[in-house]
C-alpha cells in the first residue's frame, strides 16, 4: 500500500521538497532503493552513497541536505532526526500493510474463571492464564505464553509466542515482549550455612512501565522482598539478565548479553554495550554510558562514557595493579616535576 510523501509529512512534520502527492511503496537502504522506495541518510559520511541513490525520496538533515540535494534528482524530507522519522515512517508502513490479530481466545487456551481478558485482547492457542490474571484492551497473546496468577498485563501489550510471565508481575501499555523471555523468576538468593545453600523465598514481584521492549530470552528476576522495577520507555536486547530487587530507570536501553546483578540501581537515559556487566548493589547515575564488555565493579556517580576491561588475576594482585592505574596520571605528573627539577640542578652546575 503506498503513502502519499505529504501525508508522511502531514503526520510526522519535516520539509517536504519535491511533489506531496508521489506515493512510495516501502522503506528501504540507500544502495538498493528504487523508484518506488523512500530512503534515509543518518550518517553523513554516507551523503555520496544518498547523492546517487535511486530512492524516489530521501529523509534528512538540514546539514547534509545541501550536498545530496546539489546531485539528487529524487524527492526530500528535511528533518533534524532522518533516523527517528525512519522508525516513526517504518512503523506507519507496517501498520498499514499488516493486520492485527482479531479479538477473541483460542479454543486450546485455558483461562481461569477468575480471569479478566478485555474482549478487544487476541489470545492465541495453548496460552495459559491463571486465576486473577487481567489482560488489557487490545493486548496480544500468541500462542504458549504462560500468564501467572494475579498478573497484570495492559493495553496494547504483545507477548510473542512462548512468553512466560510469573505471579503477580505487571507491565503496562504498548510494551513488547519477545519469544521465550521469562519475567519474575525467582532471583537468586540463597544463605550459606556450613557450605551447604538455604534457599530465600522471592516474595517480590516485577512492575514494567509502559512501551518497554523485552528481547528473545531475556529475563528479569522478581525481587527477594520489595520488587524488581524496569520503569517507562526501557529497551532490553536478547539474552539480558536482570536481577532481583533491580531499578532500571526510563528510557534506559542494554544491548544483548548484558548482565545486572541484585539490587543494582541504574538511572534513565543510560545505555549499555553489548555483553557490559553490573555488580550488584552499585547505582548508576543517570545519563551514564558503558562500552561493549566493560564491567562496572563500583558506582557510577557523574554522567558520562565508561570503558574498563582488565585481565583475571587472582583478588589481590588484581587489587593492587587496579590502585596503579588508577594513579598512573599523578605518577606521570610527578615524574615530570621530577625531570624538569633534574634538568635545572644539571644546568645550574
Amino acid at each position: 500500500m503506498g503513502i502519499r510523501l505529504g501525508d508522511l509529512v502531514e503526520r510526522f512534520g519535516g520539509q517536504l521538497a519535491g511533489d506531496p502527492n508521489l506515493e512510495v511503496q516501502a522503506i528501504a537502504p540507500l544502495d538498493s532503493a528504487g523508484a518506488s522506495h523512500i530512503s534515509f541518510l543518518s550518517n553523513s559520511k554516507l551523503r555520496a552513497l544518498a547523492a546517487q541513490s535511486q530512492a524516489a525520496a530521501l529523509i534528512l538533515s538540514p546539514l547534509d541536505d545541501p550536498t545530496v540535494a546539489a546531485t539528487y534528482e529524487g524527492a526530500r524530507i528535511v528533518t533534524t532526526n532522518p533516523y527517528a522519522y525512519f522508525a516513526r515512517a517504518a512503523q506507519y508502513f507496517v501498520s498499514l500493510n499488516e493486520a492485527p490479530p482479531a479479538p477473541g481466545v483460542h479454543p486450546s487456551a485455558v483461562v481461569a474463571p477468575g480471569a479478566v481478558v478485555d474482549p478487544t485482547a487476541h489470545v492465541g492457542a495453548n496460552v495459559t492464564i491463571e486465576e486473577g490474571a487481567v489482560i488489557g484492551a487490545h493486548a496480544v497473546i500468541d500462542a504458549g505464553c504462560y500468564i501467572g496468577r494475579e498478573a497484570a498485563v495492559g493495553e496494547g501489550t504483545h507477548f510473542f509466542a512462548n512468553v512466560t510471565f510469573h505471579a503477580r508481575c505487571r507491565i503496562g501499555k504498548r510494551g513488547i515482549v519477545h519469544s521465550g523471555a521469562v519475567i519474575g523468576t525467582d532471583g537468586f538468593g540463597f544463605a550459606n550455612e556450613g557450605g551447604v545453600y538455604i534457599k530465600i523465598p522471592q516474595t517480590g514481584t516485577v512492575l514494567i512501565g509502559d512501551d518497554v521492549d523485552i528481547g528473545a530470552n531475556t529475563c528479569i528476576d522478581r525481587g527477594a522482598l520489595a520488587d524488581t522495577v524496569i520503569e517507562d520507555g526501557v529497551k532490553l536486547d536478547n539474552q539480558i539478565q536482570i536481577g532481583h530487587n533491580c531499578h532500571v530507570g526510563a528510557h534506559t536501553a542494554m544491548a544483548g548479553c548484558v548482565g545486572v546483578a541484585g539490587s543494582a540501581k541504574i538511572g534513565k537515559h543510560c545505555t549499555f554495550g553489548g555483553a557490559a556487566m553490573v555488580l550488584g548493589h552499585l547505582e548508576i547515575v543517570d545519563n551514564v554510558h558503558i562500552s561493549s564488555g566493560s564491567m562496572v565493579s563500583r558506582s557510577v556517580l557523574e554522567p558520562g562514557q565508561y570503558t574498563g576491561f582488565y585481565p583475571l588475576a587472582k583478588n589481590a594482585e588484581w587489587e593492587r595493579s587496579a590502585a596503579i592505574v588508577r594513579n598512573l596520571a599523578s605518577m606521570r605528573d610527578k615524574i615530570r616535576t621530577l625531570e624538569k627539577t633534574i634538568k635545572t640542578l644539571t644546568e645550574q652546575q
